[in-house]
């Protein structure tokens, strides 16, 4: 009886696995957002690593986080390190490109609870007396990310933090 059950185990690992080698090499998560504003009046919020605490998630998850600031002030350079609870993690991230105010590229590194190396942009496109706001992050998916995608999507653990960073832009743009 216990030999089938490690087989059946055995079994259920290689599936698995197998599963996992057909899942893609690379990610991406990407939500947008409306907000009543032109470009330029959002920009500062997203160029400026200071001004993140008015409307990031993940700022709310750990009030107790720690941020260490340096490069440059905003924009090309500038650098936000955290670290903090579970939820939160430690990371660093650092704006590598910068084209005011439609574009901006950054760095994205999470050393913990698990290291990766990914890359967010966010995009401002005016349309009228709004801006489409759109926050991609992309990735390699090595392969224990592959293994966890078979249960879990990235997409559905990351997306929603995304709409609420949006929505918490959008409050404090456009009041």
């Amino acid at each position: 009886m216990l030999k089938k059950i490690f087989a059946i185990l055995a079994a259920l690992v290689v599936v698995i696995l197998l599963v996992a080698t057909t899942k893609p090499d690379s990610f991406q998560i990407r939500r947008s957002a409306s907000i009543r504003a032109v470009p330029d009046s959002i920009w500062p919020y997203l160029d400026d690593f200071h001004n993140w605490p008015a409307w990031s998630p993940w700022e709310r998850m750990d009030t107790a986080m720690t941020r260490t600031y340096s490069g440059a002030p905003s924009g090309v350079g500038a650098v936000y390190a955290w670290s903090g609870n579970k939820k939160v993690g430690t990371g660093r991230m650092e704006i590598t490109g910068a084209e005011p105010p439609s574009s901006l590229t950054i760095a994205l590194d999470f050393l913990a609870p698990f290291e990766s190396h990914n890359t967010a942009n966010f995009t401002l496109a005016a349309s009228g007396d709004s801006t489409t706001v759109t926050w991609t992050m992309s990735g390699p998916s090595p392969f224990l990310t592959k293994v966890m995608s078979v249960f879990v999507s990235m997409d559905r653990m990351v997306g929603p933090d995304f709409e609420a960073g949006l929505a918490n832009l959008k409050r404090v743009v456009e009041h």
